[in-house]
């Protein structure tokens, strides 16, 4: 019943299979495209260091881990790949998940129970809403980047433990949370504090750290920091980091990390090769900040709708899901790539193209997707607080 609806709306999710990639460039069926929806922000999923430690990984020491962590499913690679993502986010130490949504579902299961509250962004991605409420724990949803609601709920209820989670860059809309006064804000009110940086890891702050390490924000003033392998580093995975103890505890008690089975060493392995190339690489992140550039100031001068964004994620607001699909659609029949993002992904009201840029793009990339749009018949749309001014 509720597909059929879905579908009568237009707003069925459908699978796509993509036969190669190269690069930005996908094939699919006879179809060669030029890709705007990929989270490979900085160009590393093809990266030849990355297929060489993977594929001499998997030759040394096979393809599975063949077990959880805590039985046999540790191996070196996963230990030399912990150090070094706890070295680069500044962090006492990291644990592995398979996914990121495994990874917020286990911390808030393993920290939060019935009689406790926890405050989010409404924004917030589906995992950390979905572990608030397995959790048990009593959910608050403040209005999107409100620190001052945020503050009311969390002083409604002063004697529950309290924990905040918000994303440090938020999936559809592409800003940053307000990392600095949420910090102050847990720190005043005795709540601990969790960044998701899923999609801030290897794209902002120094060596590209993330967007706690852009906020100048240690582990004291958060600490609880989750980031995902599978954006800017091009491969697939997750972790925590904190402090020992945390990191102790959930180890003990996080049920998504006990009851499943370890990545690939390959994968941890080709994982390892990304950190560092991340931090020591930085003319991909000026690259991508170039081609962000170039694109809002295009999108600018044919006054296209953008949404307030300053990182890779560029959304296009163009308010009803009809609208969306219609415009990936006029832009697939040209060659290009994007995802039309529609309910209930985001709000009714709300649905848009989400771009997005990577160190892949060249300026003729860029250029081509700009021409593209130029020609679209783009509808009029309510106003939204997250537009360019």
């Amino acid at each position: 019943m509720q597909t059929a609806e879905r579908s009568r709306a237009q707003l069925l999710r459908r699978l796509r299979t993509i036969d190669h990639v190269d690069g930005p460039w996908l094939e699919t069926g006879s179809q060669r495209l030029l890709s705007f929806c990929s989270n490979d922000y900085l160009g590393l999923a093809q990266h030849p260091q990355l297929i060489a430690a993977l594929t001499r990984t998997a030759r040394e020491e096979g393809v599975g881990s063949t077990s959880a962590h805590l039985i046999c499913g540790h191996r070196t690679e996963h230990a030399e790949l912990e150090e070094a993502l706890a070295a680069w986010t500044g962090r006492e130490r990291v644990l592995l998940f398979s996914t990121g949504y495994m990874a917020n579902l286990g911390v808030l299961q393993a920290l939060l129970a019935r009689g406790d509250v926890c405050v989010q962004d409404k924004l917030n991605h589906a995992c950390l809403l979905d572990g608030a409420i397995l959790s048990g724990a009593e959910l608050k949803r403040y209005p999107h980047a409100d620190v001052s609601a945020a503050a009311r709920q969390l002083a409604a209820n002063q004697e529950a433990a309290a924990l905040l989670a918000t994303d440090g860059v938020f999936s559809m809309d592409g800003d940053i949370a307000p990392l600095r006064e949420l910090a102050t804000l847990c720190a005043s009110e005795r709540a601990t504090f969790m960044v998701d940086d899923a999609h801030g890891l290897g794209v902002l702050g120094k060596r590209g750290a993330g967007c706690v390490s852009a906020a100048n924000l240690n582990q004291q003033e958060v600490p609880l920091l989750m980031a995902t392998l599978g954006k800017a580093l091009g491969c697939a995975g997750a972790f925590v980091a904190g402090s020992t103890d945390v990191i102790a505890g959930l180890m003990q008690f996080a049920r998504p990390y006990i009851y499943t089975t370890a990545m690939p060493p390959a994968l941890a392995a080709a994982a390892l090769e990304a950190v560092q190339l991340a931090q020591t690489e930085e003319w991909r992140r000026d690259k991508l900040t170039a081609s962000i550039d170039r694109f809002r100031r295009g999108a600018a001068e044919l006054g296209l709708p953008l949404l307030a964004s300053t990182t890779a994620i560029q959304p296009l607001l163009l308010g009803s899901a009809d609208a969306a699909l219609a415009a990936a659609q006029a832009l697939e029949r040209q060659g290009l790539l994007v995802s039309a993002i529609r309910p209930p992904t985001v709000p009714a009201g709300q649905a848009r193209l989400r771009i997005t840029l990577s160190a892949a793009h060249e300026d003729a990339h860029v250029d081509r997707l700009l021409t593209a749009l130029k020609t679209l018949r783009l509808p009029a749309i309510a106003p939204h607080p997250g537009l360019r001014e």
